[in-house]
Parts: structure tokens; C-alpha cells; sequence
């Protein structure tokens, strides 16, 4: 059923109740049973007040990656299947002082992946650079916890610092349940601080295209034609990892005890009253913050590079930094709801409360990448996308899994896609395309068509689209 007599938002009844689609008609048409089969489980959850799939949804564990699921604050459930495994997965855009012709030879961009690499490790194994930093402070005080060189107005120019452009900051909470974590988990989560971990996972260097219609915006945020970006894809890797491990199956038998459930017996969710959901939610914000700064330092480390390369006068400013795997209250009028958003991401307008002070006049960036060597987007957020809870996607979303990727796409068909051999080779670390075939671009969905079924539901408007110049991937 279409609602609202928009053709981009699909409102489809299932048994346990609605979820609203926002996707265009050949993407609706696409999706696969599963997806809807998913949404009645979670509709099955007490209380529920609102459930929407963003165009890029598609088949997770318990949940569908491109999920918004709505409670009432006081009163509401927490889910850690709705959250997801990677909690606090997020993206980050730096804008440079560079422009694509500094970019024009492909062997230069060979020689930029190639010093990335020497401050950013590629393999899940290598520790990161950055073991003078205590995991204590970095877990409870975000990117407050940072010292010396990595505080963060220390290494970004003036009118932007990665304290007022981020979607927050420091998340509080009750630091006692850090007490229970283990020995393994603390050497796991160190280590890994400043690393970006495998699967879709990346840094990638881009070059802008200003849309015409939002160039006033585009100019106030600092962004021109052909300039160069960087954006980066991570998460809280082990130390969130480890969290939604170790919750699942606690709160999984809290449920039983409490005589709830759903058809799906993985699907995890309590009271946030219950001792073990505030357990959970005290140990997710702390993931929060590692998430936050991981993707922090490891702008430090791409900037050192380009500053090996470019020399000491390079700059990365930071654009914004938000996240897509998470819940937490907000405000909705004067109600708060607890809000889960799971491969989703927040886009508000000009004028909403929930705008950090510098973008409160334009409403704050959203990022939407694509895959390697497709488009990328910068969007803005829209009112009409308040009916969403200001929910977009946050990628094109997978078409096909790893290993279907694997079995039908050829390698000549992904270096075709990314150009390579010719004079606009996108750069790529890997030595071997092969071993990345899982995350090539026929892996993924026509990102402008994702792009199209945001616009055209009122969700958000572009601002900028970011093509692809070298991508940097790491490894599981």
C-alpha cells in the first residue's frame, strides 16, 4: 500500500502491525520475503510505537540492516538485535585544502594509499599506533578522554573541531558495569584503537560534485567543486563486538524467565527497567564512544599521510562524524521516545533542536556512501523526514551475500568497475581484487537509486556527490 500518495513510501500491514518503506518501486519490488518476515518479529516486541525500513534494507541477523524501531522513553524496550553487532558503526568525512588535479596521476594516488598504509594498519592482527592512549579514558569520556597530539582541537584547523562537529561527543554513563569486563577485552580493544577493521569497512579518498540546488549550503559547510575529501567507514570493533556477544545470550534467558519471545528465539530485547538491559545500554554507550574516536584517530592517521605527501600545510577539516548502528532517547515534541536505528542514520533539518550550534541554520551533513567504485552522497536533511524519526539509510545496502558475491561476479567485471588500467584508475590497497570480490560494487545496490528513493520520500536532499579516487580497505 502507498501512503501519503507518494510513490516512495510504501505502508505494508503485516499481522503484528505496519512498517513504512521508503523505497522506490523497483526496489520495493525487489525486496526479498525475509525482510517483511523480520519487521513481524519485531513488530511482536511490547509496546513498539513505530517501525520504518529505509531503500537500502536488507536481510541482518534478527534484525534488517536500514531499521528504525520507535518505544516510548519511559516505558520502552531495548533490543540488542536491533542495534546490531557493530555498535556505534559510523561514518566521517574530512574535507581537504586539495583539489582533484593535485590528484590527477594515478602513481601519485598509488603513493598516497601506500603512506596511508604506513600509519594505518590493514591487518586485524597488527596493533594500532596508538598505545599511549589509555582504553579507560578513551571508553568512558569519548573524545574528551584524548591527550597530547590526538586532542582533537589540536590537529584540525579553526572553524571546525571534532568536538562540535560530531553527532556526540561523549556519551555518559553508569562506568561501574566497566568493572566487568575482561582482561581479553580490554588488550582486544586496545589494540585495535585506530583501525578499521574488514568487511565494508574503508577510508576512502573522493573528489566533490556541488548539486546546484544546495550549493549555498555546500559553500557554508566549506565544500567546493573538486575538492578533495576523505571519508571513513569504522566502527567499535572487538570492544562492541565483544558487548553484543556476551548481551544476547543474558538477556535472551532474562526473556524467558520473563515468559517473552517471538517467533525468532535469537531476537533479544527487555524492559529498559530490567537490570540487564540497563546493563546492556551502560555497556553500548561505552562502544559508542570507543566508535566515536576510533574513526577520530584514524583521521589523525590518514592526515599524517597526507601530510607526508602534501606537505605540513595540508589540511583535514572535519565535515561531521555520525553514527548508524545505536539507540538512545530523543525528543519527539515533548515526548521522549527511545529510538534504535540499525544500519540507519539520522538526517534533521535546518532549525531541529538536535543540530549541533554550527549546523543548526542548515541542519547537520548526512553521509550515504556507496561502494568502491561508486558515488558516494552528502545529503541534508529534510522536515518530512520527521515522520521517519529523521532516519535515512546509511549505504546502498547489500544485493548479493559475500559468497553469492563471489560465485557470480567475475574479477575482470569488479577491475572493469574500478576503472583499473586506465588513466582514472580508483586506487585500491589490495594486491589482489580477488580478495575483496565480496565488497566489490556488483556486491551492492544501485546507490542512485537509493539516493532517488530519499529524495523523492522527503527524507533529504543532496548536497554533494563524492566520486570515488583510491579506497583503502582493511582485513577481518
Amino acid at each position: 500500500m502507498i501512503s501519503n500518495n507518494n510513490p516512495y513510501i510504501h505502508q505494508v500491514k503485516l499481522p503484528a502491525g505496519d512498517v513504512n518503506v521508503y523505497a522506490n518501486s523497483e526496489l520495493f519490488a525487489g525486496l526479498d520475503y525475509k525482510v517483511f518476515a523480520m519487521a513481524n518479529n519485531n513488530l511482536q516486541i511490547p509496546g513498539i510505537r513505530y517501525m520504518g525500513y529505509t531503500p537500502d534494507v536488507h536481510v541482518g541477523v534478527g534484525t534488517c540492516i536500514g531499521t528504525t524501531a520507535v518505544w516510548d522513553g519511559e516505558e520502552g524496550y531495548v533490543s540488542p538485535s536491533i542495534v546490531g553487532s557493530d555498535i556505534g558503526c559510523g561514518m566521517r568525512v574530512h574535507l581537504t585544502n586539495l583539489h582533484r588535479d593535485d590528484l590527477k596521476e594515478v602513481k601519485l594516488r598509488r603513493k598516497l594509499v601506500k603512506t596511508i598504509e604506513k600509519y594505518l594498519p590493514m591487518e586485524s592482527q597488527q596493533r594500532g599506533h596508538f598505545s599511549d592512549l589509555r582504553l579507560e579514558n578513551v571508553v568512558s569520556k569519548g573524545l574528551h578522554g584524548l591527550q597530547g597530539k590526538y586532542v582533537p582541537d589540536s590537529y584540525t584547523p579553526k572553524k571546525s573541531t571534532s568536538l562540535t562537529h560530531v553527532e556526540e561527543s561523549r556519551f555518559k554513563f553508569d562506568e561501574n558495569v566497566l568493572n566487568n569486563v575482561s582482561d581479553r577485552a580490554w588488550h582486544r580493544g586496545h589494540r585495535q584503537l585506530g583501525t578499521l577493521g574488514g568487511g565494508n569497512h574503508f577510508a576512502e579518498i573522493q573528489t566533490l560534485e556541488i548539486a546546484e540546488e544546495n550549493r549555498a549550503i555546500a559553500e557554508a559547510w566549506g565544500m567546493y567543486d573538486g575538492q578533495i575529501v576523505v571519508m571513513i567507514h569504522s566502527g567499535s570493533r572487538s570492544w562492541g563486538g565483544g558487548i553484543s556477544q556476551e548481551s544476547n545470550p543474558a538477556m535472551i534467558a532474562a526473556m524467558h524467565r520473563l515468559g517473552l519471545g517471538t517467533a525468532d528465539p535469537k531476537l533479544a530485547f527487555l524492559p529498559l527497567s530490567h537490570p540487564e538491559a540497563r546493563h546492556y545500554v551502560n555497556l553500548m554507550y561505552s562502544a559508542l564512544n570507543y566508535a566515536t574516536v576510533n574513526r577520530h584517530l584514524i583521521a589523525y592517521a590518514v592526515r599524517e599521510a597526507f601530510r607526508d605527501v602534501f606537505g605540513s600545510q595540508c589540511e583535514l577539516r572535519t565535515l561531521y562524524d555520525l553514527m548508524h548502528n545505536y539507540a538512545w532517547s530523543e525528543y519527539r515534541g515533548e515526548d521522549t521516545v527511545f529510538v534504535h536505528r540499525k544500519g540507519a542514520t539520522r538526517a534533521l533539518p535546518a532549525g531541529h533542536p538536535g543540530n549541533p550550534k554550527p549546523y543548526m541554520e542548515t541542519g547537520h551533513p548526512a553521509l550515504i556512501p556507496g561502494s568502491m567504485g561508486t558515488s558516494s552522497y552528502i545529503m541534508v536533511g529534510l522536515p518530512g523526514g520527521e515522520d521517519n524519526y529523521y532516519s535515512i539509510c546509511h549505504g546502498a545496502g547489500r544485493a548479493r551475500s559475500r559468497s553469492a558475491t563471489k560465485r557470480l561476479v567475475k574479477v575482470d567485471e569488479f577491475a572493469s568497475s574500478m576503472k583499473v588500467g586506465t588513466d582514472d584508475e580508483i586506487v585500491v590497497n589490495q594486491r589482489s581484487l580477488e580478495s575483496i570480490l565480496d565488497e566489490s560494487p556488483q556486491a551492492y545496490k544501485d546507490v542512485d537509486q537509493i539516493i532517488e528513493s530519499v529524495t523523492g520520500a522527503g527524507l533529504a536532499a543532496v548536497v554533494a556527490k563524492c566520486q570515488p579516487l583510491a579506497a583503502i580497505k582493511g582485513t577481518n
